[in-house]
C-alpha cells in the first residue's frame, strides 16, 4: 500500500489480497479525519469522535454548519454563518428585508454567545471630565465593527464609566479620564480629560482640551479626534468621534467639543461620542459637541455633564476668580452587539 504527496492511502498492483482489507480500513480511517462527515447534531458528533485531532472536520444537520477542530474545540468555519446569544434582546426590528435582534448594555455584564458567528458590535469607552477650568473633556473611544467574528463563549461585557470632573482648586487642576469599555477582544478606550489652567489636555479615545494656553490630547486612531488648543483666557474643546475639538480663541472664547458619530444599529439613528465645550474666564464658553458633549462654562459655575451612555466628555468649570468652578463629569460608556435572526 502506498500514500499520496498529502498522506492519503491507496492500493498498489504488487500488494496482495490479504492487504486489501487493512488498505481500505486505512483509506477510511483518512476520509474520517480529512472528509466533512455529517452528523445529526453536536451530540452524535460526539459520540462518534470522542478523540478529535486537529484539523478534523464535520457538518452538523440541525443548523447547516461546518465546523473544524482547532485542536481544543469545534469552531466554525470562517464565515460560516451568524451568531447568535441567548441574554433577552433589547429590542428587534427588519430593515432592508433583513431581521435583526440587538442587546444594549447600559451597566457591565455577559454575552452569552451560544453560536459561534458574525455580529455587528457598538463599543463605546466613557467620556473624559472636564478641568476647573479651562479644558473639556474628550469623548469615550467609538468603535463599530461590522461582521466583528463571535466565538461560542461566555464574554466579559465592561462598559466603562466617565471620568470625574475636577473640583475647584487654585491649583486649576485637569479631569479624570474615561474607563474603557469592552466586548470580547473589542475596545472603546477612555476619553482623555481635559487640561486644568495651562496644562496640556490628555490622550484618550478621543483627546482632552487643553488648557489656557496649552494643545490638546491626541486621540487614538480609528476611535476619536484630538481635543482643541487652548488660548489666552479660553480652553480647547475636548475631541468627539468624528470631529477634532475647536480651539480656544482670544475675546475669550472657548472651543467647542467635537461631534460624535451616528449609528442605526438599534433601528434608530443615535448620535453618540461627542467631545465637551471649553471654558473661559468672564467670555463665551465652548458648546458641547453633538453626542453627548458637555458645554463648557464661565464664570465660576460647574461644566455640564457629559451624556450618560453615550460617551460624552464633561464640560469645562468657568474661572472668573479665586479656585474656579468644578468640572463637569464624563458620561459612561455603551456595548451593544446586534445579529441577524
Amino acid at each position: 500500500m502506498a500514500t499520496t504527496a498529502v498522506g492519503n492511502p491507496y492500493v498498489e498492483s504488487s500488494d496482495l489480497v490479504a492487504n486489501y482489507p487493512g488498505a481500505s480500513e486505512a483509506l477510511a480511517e483518512r476520509i474520517d479525519i480529512v472528509g466533512v462527515n455529517p452528523f445529526a447534531n453536536a451530540a452524535a458528533r460526539d459520540a462518534a469522535i470522542p478523540s478529535p485531532v486537529q484539523g478534523q472536520m464535520c457538518s452538523l444537520n440541525d443548523d447547516n454548519k461546518g465546523y473544524r477542530y482547532d485542536g481544543s474545540a469545534w469552531v466554525l468555519f470562517s464565515g460560516a454563518g451568524d451568531a447568535n446569544f441567548t441574554n433577552a434582546s433589547t429590542g428587534t426590528y427588519t430593515d432592508g428585508g433583513i431581521s435583526y435582534k440587538w442587546v444594549q448594555f447600559l451597566a457591565s455584564g455577559e454575552l452569552i454567545v451560544d453560536q459561534a458567528g458574525f455580529a455587528d458590535i457598538l463599543v463605546i469607552g466613557g467620556g473624559a471630565g472636564g478641568a476647573n477650568a479651562y479644558g473639556g473633556g474628550g469623548a469615550g473611544g467609538y468603535l463599530a465593527v461590522t461582521n466583528a467574528y463571535l466565538s461560542e463563549a461566555t464574554h466579559t461585557v465592561t462598559v466603562g464609566a466617565g471620568g470625574a470632573g475636577a473640583s475647584p482648586s487654585q491649583g486649576f487642576l485637569s479631569g479624570a479620564n474615561g474607563l474603557t469599555s469592552r466586548v470580547g477582544p473589542f475596545y472603546g478606550v477612555g476619553g482623555g480629560s481635559g487640561g486644568g489652567s495651562t496644562k496640556v489636555g490628555l490622550p484618550g479615545g478621543s483627546g482632552g482640551g487643553g488648557g489656557g494656553i496649552a494643545n490638546g490630547g491626541s486621540g487614538v486612531s480609528g476611535q476619536g479626534f484630538a481635543g482643541g488648543n487652548g488660548a489666552g483666557g479660553a480652553g480647547g474643546g475636548g475631541g468627539g468621534a468624528s470631529a477634532v475639538g475647536g480651539n480656544g480663541s482670544a475675546g475669550p472664547t472657548g472651543g467647542a467639543g467635537g461631534a460624535g458619530s451616528s449609528s442605526s444599529i438599534t433601528g434608530s439613528a443615535v448620535t453618540r461620542g461627542g467631545g465637551a465645550g471649553g471654558g473661559t474666564n468672564n467670555g463665551t464658553a465652548g458648546a458641547g459637541g453633538t453626542g453627548g458633549g458637555g458645554a463648557g462654562t464661565t464664570n465660576n459655575t460647574t461644566g455640564v455633564a457629559g451624556g450618560v451612555n453615550l460617551g460624552g466628555g464633561g464640560g469645562s468649570g468657568g474661572y472668573a476668580s479665586g479656585d474656579g468652578g468644578a468640572g463637569g463629569n464624563g458620561g459612561s460608556g455603551v456595548v451593544i452587539v446586534r445579529v441577524v435572526v
